[in-house]
């Protein structure tokens, strides 16, 4: 630009308009209508450790790892939708196949980190050195809420992590969790000594006191008694009985498998007593001895956690369905990253984040059996590749939050899903 050639107000007024176009965020493309589903509940599967996506949803030929050539550990077969195939050991989700979508796209660039990747995976987006984001749970209990004021917004059933928090939206908005099915939360779980008559006076008592107290406008302390409000709510005997597995039939239980398949049925209960958002972890790596984290030798025994998953899965999916809940539930299965086609030294896989699935389930969602296509050997996207935003912003329209608003960390606007959009597709 030849800046003589302008008199000083044409360029003012074309450098403000440049400026203003470079500081144009890449979510702004996202005005107009939103998207929006049916879903009132997110039941969420977490893989840690990386489900190899070419063993599991996405199986390609057969490899062998004693020629080091690459390909599935497994053989696959059909599915209730034709052209998708699973691995050999998912025959019970094959056959319901058509109440799901393995979106075997979804990508981003971390390889080698799990803590880094399974950040990513939670929050929607890489580690900032400035600003703590929030959980994906946690986004959903602060946009939604729970569905009954008998029953917290958010359950983790597994072992606590930051990654899962509320980041810069609070401690009103982070989980309750529980690491065994058959006794709730500890925290909750009154001594028995503690009568309700006991119960009832130490209530009425602690009222009193907070009548004399002048009010605080410190947000901490605030958030410490909106959560003494709700723990004293939860820990009553109607939000308790959400952990009488053995209330159920014998059948139904049996039908839902090990430890994993009875948190999975945990969560149904819970979505039936208004939670809203529930991470159910897969974290049992004693089945192989590696968890989804298969290198070397912990690929031999993998099929164990396959078919663990497979049972739980497909129960949970046709009990919701039973419930008549499924169309309001959205089922969601994760991993921080998935596994190449290629056998490590020992057997094994490494890791890969290039390309690897993830799976929803009901939600109303117009399902199709499987969404994206990978090259020959499930390492390169060849056709509509999923970023992790995107995913997110799939899962906050089915819900229907918007997907393209800000969140703010105090003064600063924050992308809820840093521009992801949703898979058309997947919404009639």
């Amino acid at each position: 630009m030849n800046i003589s050639a302008l008199n000083r107000r044409e360029f003012l007024a074309t450098s403000a308009a440049a400026a203003s176009m470079a500081a144009t965020p890449a979510w702004a493309s996202l005005d107009g209508p939103r998207i929006q589903g049916q879903a009132e509940h997110v039941i969420s599967i977490w893989l840690g450790g990386g489900m190899g996506q070419i063993d599991t949803f996405d199986p390609k030929r057969k490899g062998d790892p004693s020629q080091k050539k690459a390909g599935s550990y497994y053989d696959s077969i059909p599915t209730a939708v034709d052209g998708v195939e699973l691995c050999e050991h998912l025959p019970k989700v094959a056959s319901i196949m058509d109440r799901i979508t393995a979106v075997r796209t979804v990508n981003h660039s971390v390889i080698d980190e799990h803590a880094a990747a399974t950040n990513w995976m939670h929050v929607g987006r890489p580690v900032s050195g400035t600003v703590v984001y929030p959980s994906l749970g946690s986004i959903i209990a602060h946009e939604r809420g729970a569905v009954s004021d008998a029953a917290p917004p958010y359950v983790l059933i597994g072992y606590p992590n930051s990654s899962r928090g509320p980041g810069f939206l609070g401690a009103q908005h982070s989980y309750l969790y529980l690491t065994e099915t058959g006794r709730g939360p500890a925290g909750l779980s009154r001594p028995d000594a503690i009568t309700p008559e006991r119960q009832l006076r130490r209530e009425k008592y602690l009222t009193s006191l907070r009548d004399v107290q002048p009010e605080t406008r410190d947000a901490r302390l605030r958030d410490y008694e909106a959560a003494a409000e709700l723990s004293l709510r939860l820990s009553g005997p109607e939000f308790m009985k959400s952990f009488a597995l053995d209330s159920e039939s014998a059948e139904l239980r049996e039908s839902y498998g090990g430890e994993f398949g009875q948190r999975c049925l945990l969560a149904r209960r819970l979505v039936q007593r208004g939670v809203r958002f529930i991470e159910v972890s897969h974290n049992l790596n004693f089945l192989n001895g590696a968890g989804w984290d298969v290198h070397n030798r912990g690929i031999l025994d993998q099929h164990k956690l396959i078919r663990e998953m497979d049972d739980a899965v497909a129960a949970l999916i046709l009990d919701l369905e039973n419930q008549k809940l499924l169309d309001k539930t959205l089922v969601v299965i994760t991993t921080e990253f998935g596994r190449p086609p290629q056998f490590d030294g020992g057997g094994g896989r490494g890791h890969q984040s290039s390309a690897f699935t993830c799976v929803l389930a009901g939600g109303g969602l117009k399902h199709q059996g499987a969404y994206g296509v990978t090259d020959e050997l499930s390492q390169k996207i060849v056709s509509d590749p999923v970023s992790v935003p995107d995913f997110f912003a799939t899962i906050h329209a089915s819900l229907g939050i918007d997907y393209a608003k800000s969140l703010y960390d105090g003064d600063r606007p924050v992308p809820i899903t840093d521009g992801g959009k949703p898979i058309a597709a997947l919404f009639g």
